[in-house]
């Protein structure tokens, strides 16, 4: 299958305008996409449970006659368990001690600081009440999604976990089953698309509203959660998955070509972009993506992602690659040179960082520790990886002495009369007038 790859050169003069291009996605959540989300939202809000069951037999061919059937059985997860390959259950088993280890890490504690006057000041961490977890099916199960979305929730303490997955036909792996009971996941519904993103949000008369929605899908469902946004919370408005793998003349290339043929495989809407440091580096990459491409399974899907989104890019220095990597802030880095862990400090935007030649991205998606929810399309500027903070709320605690209510009420006073807000300057005063120095002893 013929590939021809995208090459761009950083010392050349249409280098930005090319890497911009390369880069521009925007256009991909189509109108047509929107207004499909918007009916079915609508229809979902109105309907409820009957729209569910219309649009499970739509979109996944899989009709249900009464609402309740939407949900699966705890004893069904119980069952596919038993009947997953013991090796399976073992690997499954340490991925989720290694993502629970690191996440145990990030969990924030509630703190009160006392000030000298008496007043104390602090911070109250509570987890969410309830969230619900997106699971694509499809082309591909993901079960090392149900531990990357639930195992951080059940850290957090969060009180309840729902969990939907589409099951087109009424498939559904027996691994996504047994990771939903290993992570504690609470209750599981079949049904995906903008439609389950819909009934968390809203809630039906089967599905329970929840609080935050967390999990990739496809453009449908994250068009759904960008619509749904205000009235719950998200974890990130996902786009194709992508990685930038920078390389220099030591890196050994059919190690960079598997890494970058790992993300293409995701979906055609997947990119791969190469960071070659130095002469002929990419030449020599460029080979063996030819010479490697036509053994893998997948091979159709990754010529096309390479292709249409993918690139090789010829830097001149380590610094410049650098530079690059963080122009295009992308979801996976891998530092595949020498002395990774020396250019880490300045890596200002990515997802996550993959240091040295022996940190593959794909240990990473599964069982490495930190999360494989990550910021796409370049919101790595801004945004982090999903985690525990992301199912705890911080309120804030003012817990005023008197002494420090009189101290501070002067300060108040006067920048809320600079502001026009009287009541607010009296409601301060107040406090401060009802004080009384102690007397000396």
């Amino acid at each position: 299958m013929a590939l021809t790859l995208r090459r761009l050169k950083s010392d050349a003069s249409d280098f930005d305008q090319r890497l911009a291009s390369l880069l521009n996605r925007t256009g991909e959540m189509d109108g047509e996409v929107d207004s499909t989300v918007r009916a079915i939202i609508q229809g979902v809000r109105a309907s409820g449970d009957a729209a569910l069951l219309s649009l499970t037999q739509e979109f996944d061919g899989l009709k249900i006659d009464e609402a309740s059937a939407l949900e699966i059985p705890r004893a069904t997860w119980s069952a596919a368990t038993d009947r997953i390959d013991p090796t399976i259950q073992n690997a499954l088993g340490d991925a989720a001690r290694r993502i629970r280890e690191f996440h145990e890490q990030q969990r924030e504690e509630s703190w009160q600081i006392t000030q000298s006057d008496g007043t104390r000041l602090g911070q109250q961490v509570t987890p969410l009440d309830r969230v619900g977890i997106y699971v694509p099916g499809g082309k591909a199960s993901y079960p090392s999604s149900v531990l990357m979305n639930a195992i951080p929730a059940k850290v957090a303490g969060v009180g309840e976990i729902i969990m939907v997955v589409p099951t087109p036909n009424g498939e559904i792996s027996d691994t996504v089953l047994a990771c939903a009971e290993l992570a504690g996941v609470d209750r599981m519904f079949r049904i995906g698309g903008a439609q389950a993103i819909a009934a968390l949000a809203y809630g039906t008369q089967t599905v329970p509203r929840v609080d935050k929605i967390v999990g990739p899908g496809n453009r449908y469902v994250a068009a759904a959660k960008k619509r749904v946004f205000g009235d719950v919370g998200i974890d990130m408005i996902a786009g194709p998955s992508e990685v930038v793998v920078v390389c220099d003349a030591n890196a050994p290339l059919d190690w960079v070509a598997m890494d970058l043929f790992a993300q293409a495989e995701h979906d055609e809407q997947a990119q791969s972009i190469a960071i070659c440091i130095g002469p002929h580096v990419g030449d020599r990459l460029e080979a063996q993506i030819h010479h490697a491409l036509p053994q893998l399974e997948r091979a159709g899907i990754v010529t096309a992602s390479l292709e249409n989104h993918g690139a090789l890019i010829e830097v001149n220095s380590a610094e410049e690659a650098v530079e690059v990597a963080n122009r295009i802030a992308p979801e996976h880095l891998e530092l595949m040179m020498e002395s990774a862990q020396d250019w880490l400090p300045r890596i200002r935007h990515a997802g996550a960082i993959f240091c040295g030649y022996h940190s593959a991205e794909s240990l990473g998606d599964y069982c490495a520790g930190p999360n494989h929810v990550l910021p796409t399309s370049g919101t790595a500027r801004f945004s982090s990886p999903l985690g525990v903070y992301d199912f705890q709320k911080r309120s804030s605690v003012i817990d005023c002495s008197e002494a420090g209510a009189h101290a501070m009420s002067s300060i108040a006073s006067v920048l809320a009369r600079a502001e026009g807000l009287t009541a607010h300057a009296r409601s301060a005063e107040l406090r401060g007038a009802s004080w009384r120095e102690p007397p000396d002893d």
